[in-house]
């Protein structure tokens, strides 16, 4: 049996019942094989895999807060410290229902990878919790961010592990938390990134996930000899990624007919307006029922009726909003419609048999980890002007971002061809990111 075989079934026999974890290390260990061949030998002696799958340090705590009514509510709290070989830990908290180890391991693991291919100093991690924000008023998230932070604080810090935000965890959530590390150790400084503009925060953050997709996919489609400007998208999400990617799509000449949200999805043949779409799910919190109501000529569709999102016909998909979204009969519905690229603003939202479709059928591809980098490589780019005390404008911070996203795609590009996997950009974004940590943990030693 070869030596990646060989990791994989450890990894399922050690972490049973993790499936979305098992995915990611399949996926991963699929396409740096021709990698691992070619240094199989020193690889397996040195257990480098083995080290790479298994997390530094896995956290696990107790969350107790106290609701409106009084009634004392238990959760569950999350960090995976997976990989610091080429710099402190870094990667978002997820605040949503659905949240358990499998989860937050398939994200560190993924996050190592996407961090190394930023080209910054960051080592990939992961945390969150099984509370959900949705429902709660401003006062039980408060009560429950500060009890999270109460635990949270001994594991992380500036130079050892930086959160951020993920799903259901934004600036109000952030700002709770961070005020709450403060009180506790007395020090002021970039432990959390995605702060408000008034405490440290980064111009462009808040929008840098979706804006860096749209330099993604621009450049990717445009070294394969396509312009981006007059192309259609469909774009699944509502959350702060698609939100973003929307408006970035507009500014570059796209114009998207779709977004959803956890009950339904709207098509808008008049294009997706990010005015009455941030107004619905930024101001309102509310579901996107709403914004059929602001914009008559749009068309809400219940849950994934009619095909959902990936049933529409375009040129462009970007799925935003959750893992294993996207399907492989969405993907059928994809290349059926003449869809020329698919790129991924979630991470991992597609499911493996519905990504080898696509690249079976010549569909341009981008790999989460690829794709999604920008949001990441802000943070980083926020941690540099807390550790300088210094504040970049938004033109500076957006202008670091987009060649950030242009070097991603043709360092991608280069991996794959070296390899023999042209046009392979999840094998080439897998194998550019492994080969500067595996690097990074060779030179240090067994550790």
């Amino acid at each position: 049996m070869s030596y990646v075989d060989e990791v994989y079934e450890k990894v399922v026999a050690k972490n049973a019942g993790e499936p979305e974890f098992h995915q990611a290390v399949k996926e991963f260990l699929e396409t740096v094989r021709p990698v691992v061949e070619k240094h199989e030998e020193q690889y397996r002696k040195l257990a480098l895999l083995e080290r790479l799958c298994e997390p530094e340090r896995q956290i696990r705590f107790r969350v107790p807060w106290v609701d409106d009514n009084g009634q004392v509510q238990v959760n569950t709290g999350y960090r995976v410290q997976f990989n610091s070989a080429i710099g402190p830990y870094k990667g978002g908290l997820r605040l949503h229902p659905s949240v358990y180890f499998g989860i937050i391991k398939f994200l560190g693991f993924e996050q190592i990878f996407k961090n190394s291919l930023t080209g910054l100093p960051i080592g990939g991690g992961k945390g969150g919790s099984d509370f959900d924000p949705k429902g709660k008023s401003d006062n039980e998230v408060m009560r429950f961010c500060q009890s999270f932070m109460t635990e949270l604080y001994k594991h992380i810090g500036a130079d050892t592990d930086v959160p951020a935000g993920d799903i259901g965890t934004g600036a109000r959530e952030i700002g709770f938390m961070y005020g709450q590390y403060k009180r506790i150790t007395g020090l002021y400084e970039g432990v959390l990134t995605g702060k408000g503009l008034t405490y440290g925060g980064s111009l462009a953050r808040t929008e840098a996930t979706g804006y860096g997709l749209l330099y993604f996919t621009e450049e990717l489609l445009k070294i394969n000899n396509i312009d981006i400007a007059g192309k259609t998208a469909v774009v699944s999400g509502s959350g702060n990624v698609a939100i973003y990617a929307i408006q970035k799509a507009n500014q570059l000449g796209v114009k998207v007919l779709t977004c959803s949200d956890s009950t339904g999805w709207i098509y808008d043949p008049d294009g997706v307006d990010v005015t009455t779409l941030q107004l619905v799910k930024e101001q309102h919190r509310a579901r996107l029922t709403e914004y059929k109501e602001l914009r008559p000529n749009s068309v809400y569709h219940e849950g994934r009726a009619d095909g959902g999102v990936w049933g529409v016909k375009a040129d462009i998909a970007l799925p935003c909003a959750t893992q294993n979204e996207l399907n492989l009969d969405d993907a059928k519905a994809l290349v059926a419609n003449g869809v020329i690229a698919v790129c991924e603003g979630a991470n991992m939202p597609t499911t493996l048999d519905a990504t080898e479709y696509l690249k079976e059928q010549g569909v341009i591809f981008g790999p989460a980890k690829a794709a999604n980098a920008g949001g990441v490589a802000t943070s980083a780019l926020e941690m540099s002007q807390n550790s300088e005390r210094l504040s970049w404008t938004f033109e500076e911070v957006d202008a670091k971002l987009k060649q950030i996203m242009i070097n991603i795609v043709h360092n991608i590009d280069a991996a794959a061809k070296e390899y023999g996997k042209e046009g392979d950009y999840a094998a080439g974004a897998n194998i550019a990111g492994f080969l500067k940590v595996a690097d990074a943990m060779i030179a240090q030693g067994v550790v």
